[in-house]
C-alpha cells in the first residue's frame, strides 16, 4: 500500500484513535480538546515513553495502567504559580472583594487548579480581607496527582521569591513568609489555610455543576479547549454562579465569542473579569 504523501492526515488518525482509547479505558476526555496543543503534548509523551509513532504509545497506554498518571501529566497543561498576573488578583482584591463581603458566606470554585497555587492564593487573600470562617474554596482538577500536591502544600524554595514578589504587587497586606515554613527541602504553606478547602477530582469535559458560587476562576484552562467544548464550560460557570456572580479567566481568553457571552458583563475588562447578569 503506498505510503501518503504527506503524514499529517494518519498523525491525525492515530490521534483520534488514542483519544478515543484513553476516554473508553480510562474515562478521560480529551476528545475536544485544542488538536494543536494536543499534538505538541502527545509528541513529548511519545518520545519520553521511547514509542516510534502514536499507535505504540497507545497499545502502551491501553495495557500498561500504571504509566497514565504519567502519561497524564503531559496531555494536562500543569503551569501555575502564586497570585500569578498580580494584576488579576489586585483587581479581585480592590473590586469584586467589595462586593463579596456583602454576603454572609461566599463559595469559590477554582476550575483547573493544578498543583494548588492558586487556591492558596485564594486563601491567603481571602484570610488578609477578613474573610476567616465564611469562605468555601474548591480545587478542582482532572489529574489526581496534581491534587494529591495541592493537598500536601508543599513547594520548592527556589519559586518563592517569585511567590512572594507576586504576593506583594498583588495588593498582599501582609508578608507571604508569614503563611509557610521551610521542610524538605522546600516550604509548606500554613495547614490552616486548608480549612476552607477542599479539593476534589471533576471534569470539565464530562462533569456537572456540583455547587452553587459567587466567584470562579478559572485561568489558562479555555485555550486548550475547542469551541465547543469552550461554551459548554462557560455554560457551567453560569449555571453554578449565584446571581451577579463573578467569572474569572486567563489574559488570553475571552468570552467575546461564547455563545455565553450575553450572560455576562465585562467588570473588569483589562484583568478578564466578567459578571453573570
Amino acid at each position: 500500500m503506498q505510503e501518503p504523501d504527506n503524514g499529517e492526515p494518519l498523525d491525525d488518525l492515530e490521534i483520534a484513535l488514542f483519544l478515543e482509547g484513553l476516554y473508553r479505558r480510562y474515562h478521560y476526555d480529551f476528545r475536544s480538546y485544542s488538536m494543536a496543543s494536543l499534538k505538541r503534548r502527545i509528541k513529548q509523551a511519545r518520545e519520553r515513553f521511547k514509542c516510534k509513532s502514536i499507535s505504540g504509545l497507545q497499545e502502551l497506554a491501553l495495557h500498561d495502567p500504571s504509566i497514565f498518571p504519567q502519561l497524564l501529566s503531559y496531555l494536562t497543561v500543569q503551569v501555575s504559580e502564586f497570585f500569578r498576573d498580580p494584576s488579576y488578583f489586585r483587581a479581585l482584591r480592590e473590586v469584586v472583594i467589595p462586593h463579596l463581603k456583602t454576603y454572609p458566606f461566599i463559595k469559590i470554585w477554582v476550575a483547573g487548579c493544578s498543583t494548588g497555587e492558586e487556591v492558596y492564593s485564594f486563601a491567603i487573600m481571602l484570610r488578609e480581607e477578613g474573610f476567616e470562617g465564611r469562605a468555601m474554596i474548591y480545587g478542582t482538577d482532572i489529574n489526581t496527582e496534581s491534587l494529591r500536591k495541592a493537598e500536601a502544600g508543599i513547594y520548592s524554595i527556589e519559586r518563592v521569591a517569585q511567590f512572594t514578589e507576586n504576593h506583594r504587587r498583588s495588593g498582599g497586606k501582609s508578608s507571604l513568609s508569614n503563611y509557610y515554613t521551610a521542610a524538605y527541602d522546600g516550604v509548606v504553606f500554613d495547614p490552616t489555610l486548608r480549612r476552607g478547602v477542599v479539593f476534589s477530582d471533576h471534569s470539565l469535559v464530562t462533569d456537572s455543576v456540583f455547587a452553587e458560587t459567587h466567584l470562579i476562576s478559572c485561568r489558562n484552562v479555555l485555550i486548550y479547549f475547542n469551541r465547543a467544548l469552550q461554551d459548554r464550560a462557560v455554560t457551567l460557570f453560569r449555571d453554578s454562579l449565584v446571581r451577579k456572580g463573578f467569572l474569572g479567566l486567563g489574559s488570553k481568553e475571552s468570552l467575546r465569542a461564547s455563545a455565553r457571552a450575553d450572560d455576562f458583563i465585562d467588570f473588569v475588562k483589562d484583568e478578564k473579569i466578567y459578571q453573570r447578569r
